[in-house]
């Protein structure tokens, strides 16, 4: 397992941590599949109740570590987001609850991330957007699905047209999010939901879920069967990302 990937199993609920806190949790490619990998281990363990998600060091996920893209040919980017998509789909594919602890930034897959689980609790400093037209990539189907599923379609245009971050407050008022911990104790508002459960039939928590992801289906699948287009901006795809490496070495 790499190294910045873990399992953590607690009675019926596991908490699967990634990221060391560094470069706000940035995962590459093997990162991102073992990630997939860790979630298709969780679906085999039938006494599981719940799954928490989380980053280390204060800070849940910003993407893609952007390092990886740099020189990179058009296809071999595709392929990262191929598995990127498949870590998601993983997530939303475990039948039991899921929450996502975001502290610090969900950007980009980070937002996806934090998306593709159930419920998003996060803390009032945290911000949680997808400003990926700043280095032009184009967002797939799926991406759009996580955000307009929840917010509609003309507040997910909105967002990824200017790639703005919404404070926790604002995501919760759009609905993007289920909840705002209060007085940044994440930790507490957290065991508040997860003690909500305790008392319900496992089978039943199973089935509320796939029942509202049954309902979904037709538009979800139809997003995971679209063919994928392109996954850069072909002309300002690599200048845009040696600006923003050029701007991250600056402020080292």
């Amino acid at each position: 397992m790499a190294a910045t990937i873990s399992l953590e199993e607690v009675g019926s609920v596991a908490t699967l941590s990634f990221g060391s806190g560094q470069r706000l949790n940035a995962l590459g490619r093997a990162e991102w599949q073992e990630l997939g990998s860790a979630v298709q281990r969780l679906a085999a363990i039938p006494s599981l109740r719940a799954v928490v998600v989380r980053g280390r060091g204060g800070v849940f996920c910003s993407g893609f570590d952007v390092r990886e893209w740099e020189g990179r040919t058009d296809a071999e980017i595709s392929r990262t987001f191929d598995v990127i998509e498949g870590a998601l789909q993983a997530l939303e594919d475990l039948p039991v609850p899921t929450v996502a602890v975001v502290e610090g930034a969900a950007a980009g897959g980070g937002c996806q991330l934090a998306l593709a689980c159930d419920l998003q609790l996060l803390t009032p400093s945290a911000r949680i957007g997808m400003p990926v037209a700043r280095l032009g990539l184009l967002v797939p189907a799926t991406f759009a699905n996580r955000m307009a599923l929840r917010i509609g379609p003309s507040r997910t245009k909105d967002l990824l047209f200017g790639g703005r971050m919404l404070t926790a407050d604002q995501a919760w008022s759009t609905g993007l999010i289920t909840t705002v911990a209060p007085d940044e104790d994440a930790d507490a508002a957290l065991e508040a939901i997860l003690d909500n459960w305790k008392g319900v039939s496992a089978a039943s928590l199973r089935a509320s879920k796939a029942a509202v992801n049954a309902g979904l289906g037709l538009l979800t699948e139809a997003g995971r069967r679209a063919t994928p287009g392109p996954a850069v901006d072909p002309v300002e795809f690599q200048g845009r990302v040696k600006g923003f490496l050029a701007r991250q070495r600056k402020n080292l």
